[in-house]
């Protein structure tokens, strides 16, 4: 995974993470890469210093549970202000308002085009994974425990926003 700087038009500044530098730059040309302020997709790499570890055989002491789930997705972003730009309340309004709707708009696009399987997302992803089951897309409930077995075994799935929490 890798960590990119970046500005939109507007020059709001923010943080994504992305598979590799290719995965990035596909992203970026689809226009799925967002400014979380301001859902403008004209962004480019901003200015960042490398983080250089001292030694390359130390292994990092954090650890990022189900960080592999979207490994070929932007999976977070941050706002990075800098000095020069304080993000106003309205700023931040909109940004929060952009997200929740980016988020329902995935929920229903998943609830339209994948078929519920309830408590047996797990069994099943796993079934259609190892090829014992029809190649579609599904969705379900899953406890942390088989998430992170179905991430482990490579088991290609993504969280879905939850689907009371964002229409309250």
């Amino acid at each position: 995974m890798i960590v990119f700087d970046l500005k939109c038009e507007e020059n709001h500044v923010f943080e994504a993470w992305f598979r590799n530098s290719d995965a990035y730059e596909q992203q970026a040309s689809e226009g799925h890469v967002e400014c979380p302020f301001c859902g403008s997709t004209d962004v480019v790499k901003s200015l960042m210093s490398p983080n250089i570890p001292a030694k390359g055989n130390i292994k990092s002491d954090i650890e990022l549970p189900l960080a592999e789930f979207a490994a070929d997705h932007m999976v977070a972003a941050s706002a990075n202000v800098p000095d020069s730009m304080e993000a106003s309340a309205e700023d931040v309004k909109r940004a929060l308002d952009h997200m929740h709707e980016t988020m329902k708009k995935y929920r229903n696009h998943v609830k339209k085009e994948c078929e519920y399987v309830g408590e047996n997302f797990a069994k099943e992803a796993r079934a259609i994974h190892d090829g014992l089951s029809e190649t579609r897309g599904i969705y379900g409930e899953a406890t942390l425990e088989e998430t992170e077995e179905l991430l482990t075994d490579g088991v290609d799935i993504l969280p879905v926003p939850g689907l009371g929490k964002l229409d309250s």
